[in-house]
């Protein structure tokens, strides 16, 4: 193992900025650092991976990770990196959604262990009990407007047309309070985060020194961008979340699978704990075998085993082979359950296939794959026309109940990729 938790950084090329002599005091001590995470919805997105994973390297190399949940700075709004004032939550909101938040640090983060064991704050426990004589005194006055005028996310804002407000204006001095508060209680002295945190953790480390505490520390991350220069973490569909709720498994896992050739082995090292000889294997792969597309498999196998664990990365592994039309022999309702948000669905009768069992052209006109029978046949005499990726070839054929996955579902196909789901009702 390195000597150092910053090497391993370096060599992920995690490292954007960092203050001097950052290195050498985390090879010489057991530190405590923190991350703050920003609680606008009850869920975290992969766009919050490469922070979280900061701290379970850092965790990994004997060092104490500290996960900042922002419930009081998140009734603010930070500027960095916005273009416009976001709305701004209410208490019972942001309880949920910090309670959101807390669930799915646990998967990453370990807070058991005796060594060095995670643990997740709130800074609406001491911003909460804070007046504003109480901030503007013990904060506000050791903050000039020159100073904060100068950070880079408050001129982007002051000049944009947006302008900004003076609620925004003051989360530089919130942040750096609760720097200064953690090094208190925790003895925390390193601040981690994404480069657009920089000036908000070098606020941080000059209050601390301001009321004499010892040097504290900042590391910032490059922003994640992929090969186009567009901003990680969102699809077509919006952001990529977490929450299976809001991301299934199977378009979490789709995700990463479809990375591209010139992202997938910096999104290896930056998102997953493979070290640098299996990276450099899947490196090798790429280049001499690139239509194998071993490096994404790998990389949505290891992240999605972290987020939604091997059960669930099982099940969307085995429903995957069903939507690149693979045989679904073997499969069962749990697996097809996968993917049902992936495709339209219609629920039919169990009678319906009972019996002699339901005319092919029929259940496509019912499931509105096709607008009419005659339409229907056509397609099934021309060979275009799948049930469970079985191709039918006679368009006088019925589908009965035995052929169901597990008794409760079809998957229709009509050409490469119209598919269809079947669910049949008891």
């Amino acid at each position: 193992m390195k000597a150092s938790v910053l090497e391993e950084f370096e060599w992920r090329g995690l490292v954007y900025d960092k203050t001097e002599g950052l290195g050498q005091w985390l090879a010489e001590e057991k530190v405590s650092a923190y991350i703050g995470f920003d609680p606008t919805a009850d869920s975290l997105h992969v766009g919050s991976l490469l922070p979280i994973m900061g701290l379970v390297r850092l965790q990994q190399y004997g060092h104490r990770p500290i996960a900042l949940v922002g419930g009081g700075t998140g009734m603010i709004g930070d500027p960095s990196g916005k273009s416009k004032e976001r709305n701004l939550l209410d208490e019972e909101q942001l309880a949920k959604n910090v309670e959101g938040i807390r669930n799915q640090l646990a998967k990453f983060l370990d807070f058991e262990t005796k060594e060095n064991p995670a643990k997740l704050v709130n800074n609406y426990d001491w911003l909460g009990k804070m007046n504003f004589i109480e901030f503007l005194r013990d904060v506000g006055k050791n903050f000039t407007v020159n100073y904060m005028m100068a950070k880079e996310s408050v001129k982007r804002r002051i000049n944009s047309e947006e302008g900004i407000s003076y609620t925004e204006f003051t989360y530089m001095m919130l942040q750096a309070y609760d720097f200064y508060k953690l090094s208190q209680s925790e003895d925390c002295y390193l601040q981690m985060g994404g480069s657009d945190q920089w000036g908000n953790i070098t606020a941080g480390i000059d209050y601390i020194r301001r009321q004499g505490g010892k040097k504290a520390h900042g590391l910032v991350f490059p922003l994640v961008t992929n090969s186009s220069g567009a901003k990680f973490g969102k699809s077509e569909e919006g952001n990529i979340w977490l929450d299976p709720e809001k991301t299934s498994p199977y378009r979490f896992y789709q995700f990463w699978l479809n990375s591209s050739d010139s992202d997938v082995l910096g999104y290896l090292k930056n998102f997953t704990m493979l070290d640098q000889d299996q990276i450099a294997e899947l490196g090798h792969r790429l280049e001499t075998d690139p239509a194998s597309r071993a490096a994404q498999k790998r990389l949505a196998e290891e992240i999605t085993r972290t987020v939604h664990g091997q059960e669930e990365l099982d099940k969307v592994q085995r429903a995957s082979k069903v939507m690149f039309g693979g045989s679904v022999e073997g499969l069962t309702a749990a697996d097809i359950s996968a993917i049902i948000r992936e495709m339209p669905a219609t629920d039919l009768a169990r009678e319906n296939f009972e019996g002699e069992g339901f005319w092919v052209p029929e259940l496509l006109v019912s499931c509105g794959v096709t607008k009419s029978k005659g339409e229907a046949r056509r397609l099934v005499t021309s060979g275009a026309v799948y049930v469970n990726n079985q191709r039918v070839a006679d368009a006088n054929h019925k589908i009965v109940l035995d052929q169901a996955i597990d008794g409760r579902f079809l998957v229709l196909r009509k050409g490469k990729k119209n598919y269809h789901l079947v669910k049949i009702l008891s």
